[in-house]
């Protein structure tokens, strides 16, 4: 009788974690999703605006500057204002912000060529799935390097502002060695923070605003990871 109970209590408590699993993976396949079609979007747009007239005009004169921090404006707004947006208000905004990240990102097509364009985008993809399922994966805590990590992206944007002044081509060249190092391991980071988030639990319309908050999380390492690995191996137009 004793037996009979331990083992309905293992089969219960192993049903349990079935659910979980099913439900975190459900759960990340709806990041992952949301965050492929953002970049799919913002790919679309970039390619589109510096393939027309469009390009020219935005690049050629001051609305460059605008173009360039209407992304920035939208993340804040997200990271501030989700928690009291409706889940198709925080599904717009980040569709907005997907499209003006292809606005802002439209000059890559017009600075390099085409074959490396595609080259780095297969070299961050692979790299960032790795440290993604890393991230997924591993037992170990990352907080602490997410702390580590976090210093060293405000570090990297503090040096990117001061070298818009001073041109090196050394010091761009070492942000973007250092910011590759950062942003994969902020992929790992962030993978395993969206999952923890995932346990704590709550409605179907909160969880569908964290799947977005995650996704716009992967995208912004995946973008990043791109620019900084472009920066190094990306090949000018002539």
């Amino acid at each position: 009788m004793a037996f009979d109970m331990q083992r309905r209590a293992r089969t219960a408590a192993s049903i349990g974690v079935g659910e979980i699993d099913e439900g975190l993976r459900a759960h990340m396949l709806r990041v992952y999703n949301y965050m492929t079609v953002g970049l799919a979007l913002t790919g679309i747009v970039a390619y589109l605006v510096a393939s027309s007239p469009l390009g020219e005009a935005i690049f050629g004169s001051g609305l460059a500057f605008i173009v360039m921090l209407a992304p920035i404006g939208v993340v804040i707004f997200l990271s501030v204002r989700i928690h009291k947006m409706s889940f198709a208000s925080a599904q717009a905004s980040f569709w907005i912000f997907a499209t003006l990240m292809g606005l802002s990102l439209a000059s890559i097509f017009m600075i390099y060529t085409g074959t490396s364009i595609a080259r780095v985008f297969f070299i961050t993809a692979a790299t960032f799935a790795s440290m993604s399922v890393y991230g997924y994966t591993t037992k170990r805590d990352l907080t602490g390097l997410g702390s580590f990590l976090f210093m060293g992206l405000i570090g990297i944007i503090l040096a990117s502002i001061v070298n818009i002044f001073i041109g090196s081509a050394i010091m761009q060249f070492a942000i973007s060695v250092i910011g590759v190092l950062i942003f994969v391991g902020l992929t790992a980071y962030d993978t395993q923070k969206i999952k923890e988030m995932y346990f704590e639990g709550d409605g179907t319309e909160v969880a569908g605003k964290k799947a977005i908050m995650g996704a716009l999380r992967l995208y912004l390492d995946f973008i990043n990871l791109f620019i900084m690995l472009l920066n190094i191996f990306g090949v000018a137009r002539e």
